[in-house]
């Protein structure tokens, strides 16, 4: 593949969850709705804030890591093919063939965008050979899917076989650069009939540098902290199997660093091996087989991995391979900044917002989603991201979310029903929430967090003996983060 492209990294939006019908996935109850006389979720704010610039001062970089940014972005918005002269590696499986295509809302690096890239996969040719899945919809969240379960020979959920890894949605077949390389797509239709279906969408990767900065005895602290609490909250990290660290991204915080995630995500959700995940991957069940067939291995006629270094290209920024491009563009992207709030034509005043914001803090919500876990170390990549406060709203731990957002998936040391505490930070122009993005509504999103076992419960709780105003005024606050 071209040193200058990427795919749909689902790497994974706000609160998390699960899916409420067996069309779409597992049924956990029914959905949360908010009543007509209740708040109104103010929507997605259109105004620029200026997000998707970079947190380096361009003028003042004697690192010259400008350069790198600047080809991570470029590098992130190519559209991968199987093979070509220009970007090889596509396939056999994949859930996209363009990292920017899936982040982003509301500019590259964000989250899903209004309309599905991956509904247009197979009428554009990209997937010729396949068919969309049922819960890939034109207007839908841009989804990646996993099976808690493998299947039973009677084709229901082996509760005792467990899967949760990812079942790409498309595969090369069909394409006049895949050779004979005829693969099946997954059996979709049995999985949602067995209730054995959970999703997840990309989460937003701006400010992602500040996250990956902060130390450990940083994080620890805070969780210190956080621990002073009469709300039932008590929250973990996971831990990398390496070397013991706390490992900070992914909807399970299952990866380490940038660098991880981006190798991991072009390899699962684009099916380009690299430097750090050399192999072409099979769907869990053919790595559990025979893997994948003869015909589908090295495609790009390149050998493995595809994505590699390139020592002979002339400038510093060439060199690199694709994987690393990525990780210094999601490294030195801005975090989000705040704006202000448009609700049913009005702007909000400045002072329901602050209002909304003690209310945040009063009822324990930011016990999870702290407005800050804490202050960087200090980097030896840019002075930017040095010393800086983290205004993430996430404490980076994991926590018990209860049945309604439970998805049977365990990550590291993430069970079944834990997920970390999601950033909120640039929550005001992300249109679908909860980990599948099952609803496009604040209000519904905050119902989720109430169910059995949920250390939010207590919370929401509180949320929900506020005054309608209240109510408002909190969520107004939340759509200007």
């Amino acid at each position: 593949m071209s040193k200058s492209s990427f795919a749909s990294l689902p790497l994974a939006l706000l609160f998390v969850g699960s899916v409420a019908s067996a069309q779409t996935g597992r049924g956990m109850g029914p959905p949360p709705t908010n009543p007509s006389s209740g708040p109104t979720d103010p929507g997605v704010q259109s105004a620029s804030r200026g997000t998707g610039t970079t947190i380096i001062n361009s003028s003042s970089d004697p690192t010259g890591f400008t350069a790198f940014f600047n080809d991570g972005f470029n590098r992130f918005q190519e559209v991968e093919t199987v093979s070509n002269s220009a970007n090889t590696g596509l396939g056999p499986r994949f859930n996209n063939n363009q990292c920017s295509s899936c982040h982003a809302q509301p500019a590259v690096g964000g989250s899903g965008a209004a309309v599905n890239p991956q509904f247009l996969l197979v009428s554009s040719g990209v997937a010729p050979g396949s068919t969309v899945p049922s819960f890939i919809t034109a207007n839908g969240p841009t989804r990646e899917a996993r099976a808690p379960f493998f299947l039973n020979s009677s084709g229901g959920a082996n509760t005792s076989a467990p899967n949760g890894g990812v079942e790409d949605l498309f595969t090369v077949t069909g394409r006049s650069d895949a050779g004979n390389c005829t693969l099946a797509q997954p059996n979709f239709a049995a999985y949602l009939a067995a209730n054995d279906l959970i999703f997840r969408i990309p989460t937003p990767v701006f400010g992602a540098g500040l996250i990956e900065n902060l130390d450990d005895s940083t994080l620890l602290t805070n969780q210190a902290n956080n621990l002073s609490n009469n709300l039932g909250i008590s929250g973990t990290f996971n831990r990398s199997g390496n070397d013991g660290t706390i490992t900070r991204f992914g909807w399970k915080a299952q990866n380490k660093s940038l660098h991880i995630f981006a190798g991991e995500a072009y390899n699962v959700e684009m099916g380009i091996s690299n430097e750090l995940f050399p192999q072409d991957r099979p769907l869990p069940e053919e790595e559990q087989a025979s893997g994948l067939p003869s015909t589908c291995l090295n495609l790009s006629g390149t050998g493995y991995p595809e994505d590699t270094s390139n020592p002979t290209q002339a400038s510093n920024a060439a060199v690199l391979d694709d994987v690393s491009a990525f990780a210094n563009f999601m490294r030195f992207l801005a975090p989000p900044a705040t704006g202000p709030v448009v609700l049913n034509g009005s702007q909000v005043p400045a002072s329901a917002i602050a209002a909304g914001s003690a209310l945040f803090n009063s009822i324990g919500c930011a016990t999870c989603h702290n407005p800050s876990p804490g202050t960087t170390q200090v980097s030896n990549f840019v002075p930017a991201l040095s010393h800086v406060q983290v205004n993430a709203f996430s404490d980076l731990e994991l926590h018990n979310m209860g049945t309604l957002l439970a998805d049977n998936v365990s990550q590291g040391n993430a069970g079944g029903d834990q997920f970390r505490t999601a950033p909120l930070w640039g929550l005001g122009q992300r249109i679908f929430l909860l980990h599948d993005g099952r609803t496009t509504n604040v209000y519904n999103a905050i119902q989720y967090h109430k169910s059995n076992n949920s250390e939010a419960t207590t919370v929401i709780n509180n949320f929900n003996k506020l005054t309608t105003a209240q109510q408002q005024e909190l969520l107004d606050f939340l759509r200007s983060l």
